[in-house]
């Protein structure tokens, strides 16, 4: 399928629709392939991506379509779950679907989702203070934690 790009402003996103889903979307600076016409689904993403970077929105309507593992489904099925505004951490994520021992790979799965934003995964820091990674650049998640009026990053635990 063909990318089309959405000029938001915060700069030009790269979206990828499949039938009636979203199933990518790339920031600024990171395109897609070949470009296409746009959809009706990527028409009303980029009406919702505009109003959530403008702060008149809070969730999202447009229905997406990951592909992956079942893990990589389970741990972007409760990203969903997380609440505009709220963070959590790696370790409670994994305890969430089941495998609270693997904060490791339920980071790597974060890394993997294919739909940022809309599968929130800026919302997940490392338990040892620090925003920790974020596939677009830390000064993505920053940027997008501020928005939502979330600190970026978690105090470290103090020593005992």
């Amino acid at each position: 399928m063909a990318w089309a790009l959405i000029a938001t402003p915060w700069g030009e996103f790269s979206a990828r629709g499949e039938g009636a889903n979203v199933v990518e979307l790339r920031f600024p600076g990171s395109p897609g392939g070949e470009l296409g016409p746009r959809t009706p689904i990527v028409e009303q993403l980029a009406r919702e991506l505009t109003e959530y970077l403008c702060g008149t929105r809070r969730k999202f309507g447009v229905p997406t379509r990951a592909g992956g593992t079942p893990f990589q489904q389970a741990v972007w099925n409760e990203l969903v779950k997380i609440p505009y505004g709220t963070t959590i951490t790696y370790g409670d994520l994994a305890a969430r679907v089941g495998r609270p021992r693997a904060a490791r790979a339920v980071g790597q799965a974060v890394g993997a989702n294919p739909i940022p934003i809309l599968i929130p995964c800026h919302r997940v820091l490392p338990a040892g203070g620090g925003g920790g990674g974020f596939s677009a650049g830390e000064e993505w998640k920053v940027r997008l934690l501020a928005l939502e009026g979330a600190s970026p990053y978690r105090e470290k635990a103090s020593p005992r």
